[in-house]
């Protein structure tokens, strides 16, 4: 626990096999966290039968692959139904340090902000992680786009790692949200729409062929996703604000 607060990490995991057990052992090491939920996206490697093995995981298997954006919706669902406080999520394939949880954990344990993200851009080491050059450059292009539509200073909007206090995955729309990568997206637009606060920890990463990305494809299709999600937040806004005004005037 953190100031009074129980800690649940969850892991979205899909064929995690590989890096489960590092990434586990970093986790228990950091001596704050008191509920662990793996959900398996029907990996057709042994994430599941290794999850099991480990002392403390709570492992729920999907019986079919529902995307990471689904994938995520059980994992908080999960952690609020074990009477968690604040909720990290942590990738299992050990791409993020788990040695920041209690960083992010206390961002939000100590009400600073309820939202803590570890981004990868802050510390300048993105290339030094194996970052790929195309995937850097969109990632920034992308985050300016999306702080002049929103205007927010976020430094980026598409890790990963992330802290959710238990208040804002109550109330955020969570089966509403895309079950693919927009998710993420979305679940950040939203937090920022509702006036919420954001903090930010630098994060180092690690890319290596154990470690899960999408494809170029797929990360086209991401970006696209994004800018449509950040000019569909600014356009509803401008309605609001709008019929306010006329609503306003009539007064």
């Amino acid at each position: 626990m953190i100031n009074g607060h129980k800690i649940a990490v969850v892991f979205p995991a899909y064929n995690a096999e590989k890096t489960l057990s590092q990434t586990y052992a970093e986790v228990r090491a950091q001596g704050v966290v008191d509920y662990i939920a793996l959900v398996d996206d029907c990996s057709a490697d042994g994430t599941v039968a290794l999850a099991r093995t480990l002392p403390g995981i709570d492992v729920i298997a999907h019986d079919r692959n529902r995307g990471y954006g689904g994938n995520q919706k059980t994992c908080y669902r999960a952690a609020l139904a074990a009477g968690a406080d604040v909720v990290v999520m942590v990738h299992p394939d050990y791409q993020y340090t788990p040695r920041l949880i209690t960083a992010l954990a206390s961002i939000v344990a100590y009400e600073v902000y309820p939202c803590a993200l570890g981004s990868r851009i802050l510390g300048g080491q993105a290339f030094s992680g194996g970052m790929p050059w195309w995937r850097y450059v969109s990632n920034r292009l992308l985050t300016l786009f999306q702080n002049v539509v929103l205007n927010a200073k976020l430094s980026e909007y598409h890790t990963g790692y992330r802290a959710f206090s238990r208040q804002i995955l109550e109330e955020a729309p969570l089966e509403a949200f895309d079950d693919d990568f927009i998710f993420d997206n979305q679940m950040l637009v939203w937090i920022l729409g509702r006036g919420f606060g954001i903090g930010e920890v630098t994060c180092p990463t690690k890319y290596f062929a154990e470690a899960s990305s999408i494809s170029f494809t797929r990360s086209v299709r991401y970006g696209l996703g994004c800018l449509w999600v950040a000019v569909a937040h600014r356009c509803s806004r401008r309605a609001v604000t709008r019929r306010q005004v006329i609503g306003g005037d009539r007064r």
